[in-house]
């Protein structure tokens, strides 16, 4: 083999690796836009459970008013918001408002046995637990393309076609608190 032979096979072969960690990288970034798809889907599920919870909740609990306007104020901001950040805060303020809601059911024996509220409450936790599935499969996905742009030698590629980090997607501190359940 002539020098010039070499030479060919190893421009193609670099450039080989470049198309690779390439498409590497875009596969990663497409990966997070799914997952952010999938959470988008189960945000929505929750939606549109809300008022059918809450159309049961209001024949039981007419005096909670304030507490349903603010799950309704609160499935709004979820339905509006547009960036991924104001989407974590929006569902952030949804499952408080829930929690407080669960909390009133408490209080109502007869609401606690009704047929349409254990159903809509095993769908709404079903959701739940659905939504954490879906932030976990994300983040899992956020982790793996922001490894793939750190990395030697993917870093120079990541730097030359301006890939950036993703931020995952957070819970909030409240969120976080541990979940008072009383029977």
């Amino acid at each position: 083999m002539d020098i010039t032979t070499i030479f060919i096979i190893i421009i193609v072969g670099i450039l080989f690796y470049l198309w690779m960690a390439y498409n590497s990288l875009i596969t990663a970034k497409l990966r997070i836009g799914e997952a952010l798809s999938q959470i988008d889907v189960q945000l929505k599920r929750r939606t549109d459970l809300i008022p059918n919870l809450i159309e049961t909740v209001k024949g039981y609990a007419k005096h909670e008013k304030e507490l349903l306007e603010k799950i309704t104020n609160a499935r709004a901001n979820l339905m509006s918001a547009g960036s991924t950040i104001e989407k974590a805060e929006a569902n952030n303020q949804l499952s408080q408002t829930l929690k407080s809601l669960f909390a009133v059911a408490e209080n109502y024996p007869n609401l606690k046995a009704n047929e349409n509220f254990l159903h809509l409450q095993e769908e709404l936790t079903d959701t739940e637990n659905k939504i954490a599935y879906s932030r976990q499969f994300c983040n899992s996905n956020v982790l793996d393309y922001n490894t793939k742009i750190q990395v030697f030698p993917n870093v120079l590629i990541a730097n030359i076609f301006n890939f950036k980090p993703t931020e995952y997607f957070e819970a909030s501190e409240e969120e976080k608190k541990p979940v008072k359940v009383s029977f």
